[in-house]
């Protein structure tokens, strides 16, 4: 056993992404198409505008999440996942399956 979760670790590093706070949430959400920041922020009761913004740029800087803007008036901005970001699903859905098996959570998501 590697006595030293580092870097290395493949386990301590995607923890380190999964784990950090309300990414999770939001790769959940996005994980139904694109969204824009308003619908991120509605769904993920309780962040705060700035923590959003951060959270979504350090997602954006990871790779997981792309940020597309269109020449509108207003602009329209959307956030979606990128290719690694999905490979994150599979991680999401059984968190999902272990909340609704052992936490009692019996909401739809």
């Amino acid at each position: 056993m590697n006595p030293v979760h580092d870097a290395t670790c493949s386990v301590a590093a995607c923890a380190e992404i999964i784990g950090a706070k309300w990414t999770a949430l939001l790769v959940h959400d996005l994980s139904e198409g694109a969204r824009r920041f308003s619908e991120l922020e509605h769904s993920c009761r309780g962040i705060s505008p700035r923590t959003l913004s951060e959270r979504l740029r350090w997602l954006e800087s990871e790779g997981l999440v792309v940020r597309k803007s269109y020449p509108e008036s207003p602009p329209r901005v959307e956030y979606e996942l990128t290719v690694k970001g999905e490979g994150l699903l599979p991680i999401i859905s059984e968190m999902r399956r272990f909340g609704h098996d052992w936490l009692g959570c019996s909401g739809s998501n």
